[in-house]
């Protein structure tokens, strides 16, 4: 009889980023309508939040709609929005509960004044909460949030030899957030389709086939478990490498 694989331990991200990317394909596969996908995908999104608070995840931060969708139909993109007001009415009082900190990256310029208020009025409620802290990127580009800072930079003053990646990063839209160490695209696509572009500088990367409707916690259970492989050395050798270095220089 074979003995069964040890059972690998998991190191937890503080902070896990995900392109929840898919949705229209999911629902193209069932003979459905694009807008069935992204209902979906956002049934699917209250499962995953509930599995990173079991994890012990601190952060977790979603790409849920980009600068560049306002190019979609209109019609898809008038769907999108009424499911975030959708998800705000049916959700807010029930992550509150939860201890669920809800945060906004990127612009709520665009969205109607009732809409703006409803996101504002969900991340007021929120904002004590710690358990998780979830940032909604909605209406966000990477680029677009770099040149707001900037902007923000200059509106303030800041001299240009006071320019440093801290002062940065203290005026994007994710100041005060921790970088993510792992970052999740469903769907298989190898892109990074304009998201957190600063802040992934050295974040471990996880593209998996699955479907973001699909990717439940057993799938998230597997990019876990394969981060808790990587080596992350942001820049300098390996802990395995100084080590084998350190003790060759000893005597024997």
């Amino acid at each position: 009889m074979s003995e069964e694989a040890p059972h690998l331990e998991l190191k937890i991200p503080n902070h896990i980023a995900v392109i929840m990317d898919g949705n229209g394909r999911w629902a193209a596969a069932r003979g459905m309508p694009r807008m069935v996908g992204h209902r979906a995908g956002t049934e699917n999104l209250r499962r995953i939040i509930t599995a990173c608070v079991e994890f012990g995840v601190k952060y977790l931060t979603i790409y849920a709609f980009s600068t560049e969708n306002w190019g979609r139909p209109q019609e898809e993109v008038d769907g999108l929005m009424n499911i975030l007001a959708q998800v705000i009415e049916q959700e807010l009082a029930e992550l509150h509960q939860e201890g669920v900190q809800l945060r906004h990256i990127g612009r709520l310029e665009r969205l109607e004044p009732s809409l703006r208020q409803k996101v504002e009025a969900a991340v007021e409620m929120t904002r004590d909460n710690q358990r998780l802290v979830l940032s909604v990127a909605w209406n966000y580009g990477g680029r677009d949030e770099i040149v707001c800072a900037i902007r923000d930079m200059i509106r303030a003053g800041v001299p240009a030899e006071a320019v440093t990646e801290e002062t940065v990063s203290q005026h994007l839209f994710t100041a005060g957030i921790p970088d993510p160490d792992l970052i999740i695209r469903t769907s298989g696509e190898m892109r990074i389709s304009n998201f957190l572009i600063w802040q992934a500088a050295y974040s471990e990367w996880y593209v998996t086939p699955t479907l973001w409707p699909d990717f439940d916690k057993e799938a998230l259970r597997s990019a876990l478990e394969d981060y808790s492989k990587r080596d992350r050395r942001f820049g300098r050798l390996s802990k395995c490498f100084e080590d084998n270095a350190a003790h060759a220089g000893k005597p024997a």
